[in-house]
C-alpha cells in the first residue's frame, strides 16, 4: 500500500526490518536479563535499589504463588499500583507465570475500577493500600474476582519502608481507611511464594501478554490486546531505532528515569521492557508531580534518558533547580503521549543541551510508531519516521491514500499493532482497515523524506466557516508568550462562523491580559484561526500522564 519513503532518511545502522524470532515471549527477556545482568541494578525507588538477582527471585515467588492458585494459563491479573518496585516484580512474575497482565490506574474511580475488572476478567488483582478503599466501594460488582493481594509502598524498602508507612498513613494521611475480607498482604505471597516452584509455561508470540485499555477520553474505555509478540517486536524496534546512541559498550547500565507510570502503555515498553532487555536501571519516581522531590531524585543519579511528556518537561523547566543538575550523561530525551511544543524543546535543549525528540504512538501500538531519528538536530515539529518494520499511510474519509503534503488520517500496520479489542469485534472492525492498518484518529500529512507531522485529532478539529483550525497550531502560538504557562484550545457554537476557537490559558505571569495576548496571537495567525473567546484558568484538566482533557473543556460546567 505504502512506497516507504522513509526508508531512505533512516540514521546509518538503523535496519529496515527486526529480526522478529529474537525471543520467544516477553518472559523471555526477562529470563534473558535475570541471567546476563544479574548484579546490575534493576530498579531504585525511594532509596532503595534491587538488582536484577533480586528481581529474579522476588518475581519466581510471586509466580509460584499465582500458579498455585490453580489459575488457567491466559487468566488476567491486575496491578493496581504507583511506580515502585513492586510493579517491575509483578509484571515479570504474571508473565513468567503465563498469566496476562491488566494495567489499572490507580487514580481510577469505583466507576471506572469496576468497568475495567469486569471487563478484563480479572480473577487476581494485586493493589497499593493507599487505593484499597475504592476497591472495596465496588467489590459488590465484581462476582468474577476472586484474589486480593494488598500492598505497602514501604514492602520492597527494608527497614526504610516501615517509616515510609508511617508517614503515608499518620503523618500525610493518604492511605483511607478500607476493610476486604479475605485480603492478603503482599510479603505474605513472597512469604509462601519462596517454599514453592514456578513451573515453566510455554509462550509464543501469539499469546495474550497485556490488556491495556486506551485512557478512556472518547467513551468507555476499551482493553487493546497486546500480545507476547507484540511487545517483543516493539522492544527490538526501540533497541534498533535508539541504542547506539546510549554506547551501551561503555555505558553498560545508563539511568532511565521512569516518571511516566508504568501502567501506561508508554512507560511501560519504554522504561521497563526496554530497559531489561539492555540491562539498564530504572530510577522509578511514584510522584512526579511533587517536581522539587522529583528533582531531589534526579540530582542523585546522573541520567541517560527521559522520557516523558510535554507538560512534565514544562512542569521541570519551571523548577529553577532543575537548570542545576548534571546532564553530562543524557543522551535521549524522549517526548511522546502528546505533542511537543516548539517553545518547549526549545527550552528544553538549551537547558540540558540535549535535543527533545519526538516519537509517536498509542496502546493500540505498544507504544513506538515513529520517532525522529536519534542524531536529530533541534525541534523539527515532526513525529519522525516510521519504525523499522512499520508501515504508515494517511487515508482520506473513504480510505484512499493522499498525496504527500496533503492531511489524512495516519493509518498503521507493523508486528507491534495490537490483535483486537478485548471483546469488542465491532470497536475493532471501526478501528482496522481491510487490509490491517490501525486507524489511530489522528490527522498527519507525510512530506517527500517519509517525516510525519501529526495536525491534530480528528475529533478536535475546529471547522470555522469552512475552515479547518488544529488546535495544536494554536496552542503551540500561545505558549511562546513569556507570560503562558499553558494553553488548550477547543470550538465553540458560533452563530456567524458555526464554529470559533476558545483558548483556555494558566498564566505564568499575572498581569498578562487578554487583549495582549490577543495582540501577540494577531501576529502568527490568520483572522479565523485567533481565538474569539479567551478564558485564564488556574490550571488545565489532563489525564494520568499529562494528556489536556479537551473534553473536560467543552463541559460547560467543568470545574478548571
Amino acid at each position: 500500500m505504502s512506497q516507504k519513503p522513509w526508508l531512505a532518511s533512516y540514521q546509518e545502522g538503523v535496519p529496515e526490518t527486526i529480526n522478529t524470532e529474537e525471543y520467544a515471549s516477553v518472559a523471555g527477556i526477562f529470563a534473558d536479563a535475570f541471567e546476563r545482568f544479574a548484579d546490575r541494578p534493576a530498579a531504585s525507588n525511594l532509596g532503595k535499589t534491587i538488582t536484577y538477582k533480586q528481581m529474579d527471585h522476588a518475581s519466581r515467588h510471586v509466580g509460584a504463588w499465582l500458579q498455585q492458585l490453580g489459575l488457567k494459563k491466559g487468566e488476567r491479573v491486575a496491578i493496581m499500583m504507583p511506580n515502585c518496585l513492586q510493579y517491575p516484580i509483578l509484571v515479570a512474575a504474571v508473565l513468567r507465570a503465563g498469566y496476562c497482565v491488566v494495567n489499572v490506574n490507580p487514580l481510577y474511580t469505583a466507576t471506572e475500577l469496576t468497568h475495567q475488572l469486569k471487563d478484563s476478567g480479572a480473577k487476581v488483582i494485586f493493589i497499593l493500600e493507599n487505593f484499597a478503599h475504592t476497591l472495596q466501594a465496588c467489590l459488590s460488582g465484581l462476582g468474577g474476582l476472586q484474589h486480593i493481594v494488598v500492598s505497602t509502598l514501604g514492602d520492597m524498602l527494608g527497614i526504610k519502608g516501615h517509616v515510609v508507612n508511617f508517614m503515608l498513613r499518620r503523618v500525610k494521611k493518604m492511605v483511607p481507611e478500607w476493610q476486604i475480607e479475605g485480603a492478603v498482604p503482599f510479603k505474605s505471597v513472597l512469604e509462601k511464594g519462596a517454599s514453592l516452584n514456578l513451573t515453566p509455561v510455554h509462550l509464543g508470540h501469539d499469546d495474550l501478554a497485556f490488556l491495556q485499555y486506551t485512557g478512556g477520553t472518547t467513551g468507555v474505555s476499551k482493553g487493546a490486546t497486546l500480545t507476547h509478540g507484540n511487545l517483543v517486536d516493539n522492544v527490538l524496534q526501540a533497541d534498533a531505532w535508539f541504542a547506539s546512541e546510549l554506547d551501551l559498550e561503555h555505558n553498560p547500565s545508563p539511568v532511565f528515569v521512569v516518571a511516566l507510570p508504568l501502567y501506561h502503555i508508554f512507560g511501560l515498553t519504554a522504561c521497563l521492557l526496554w530497559v531489561s532487555h539492555i540491562g539498564a536501571h530504572a530510577l522509578l519516581i511514584t510522584n512526579p508531580r511533587d517536581i522539587p522531590a522529583f528533582i531531589k531524585d534526579l540530582a542523585k543519579y546522573p541520567f541517560a534518558v527521559l522520557p516523558a511528556v510535554n507538560t512534565l518537561f514544562n512542569a521541570l523547566m519551571n523548577n529553577p533547580d532543575f537548570a542545576k543538575l548534571d546532564f553530562s550523561k543524557l543522551k535521549v530525551a524522549l517526548g511522546g503521549g502528546m505533542s511537543v511544543q516548539k517553545a518547549i524543546a526549545e527550552r528544553f535543549e538549551k537547558i540540558t543541551g540535549a535535543p527533545l525528540l519526538e516519537a509517536y504512538g498509542l496502546s493500540e501500538t505498544s507504544p513506538f510508531a515513529t520517532a525522529n531519528p536519534v542524531n536529530t538536530k533541534g525541534f523539527t515539529g515532526y513525529i519522525g519516521l516510521p519504525v523499522c518494520s512499520t508501515d504508515v499511510v494517511m487515508l482520506d474519509d473513504d480510505g484512499h491514500p493522499v498525496p504527500h503534503g496533503e492531511p489524512g488520517e495516519i493509518c498503521i500496520k507493523g508486528p507491534q499493532v495490537m490483535r483486537d479489542y478485548w471483546g469488542r469485534p465491532d470497536e475493532t472492525a471501526k478501528a482496522m482497515t481491510a487490509d490491517g492498518y490501525l486507524k489511530t484518529g489522528d490527522i498527519g500529512v507525510m512530506n517527500d523524506g517519509g517525516y510525519i507531522k501529526i495536525v491534530d485529532r480528528k475529533k478536535d478539529m475546529i471547522l470555522v466557516s469552512g475552515f479547518n483550525v488544529y488546535p495544536n497550531e494554536i496552542e503551540d502560538i500561545a505558549v511562546r508568550h513569556p507570560k503562558v504557562l499553558e494553553a488548550a484550545a477547543i470550538g465553540i457554537e458560533d452563530d456567524h462562523s458555526g464554529e470559533a476557537v476558545k483558548l483556555f490559558v494558566v498564566k505564568k505571569d499575572g498581569s498578562l491580559t487578554e487583549s495582549e495576548l490577543k495582540d501577540f496571537l494577531k501576529e502568527s495567525l490568520t483572522n479565523y484561526k485567533r481565538p474569539k473567546v479567551i478564558e485564564f484558568i488556574n490550571e488545565l484538566p489532563k489525564s494520568n500522564v499529562g494528556k489536556i482533557l479537551r473534553k473536560d473543556l467543552r463541559q460547560p460546567k467543568a470545574k478548571v
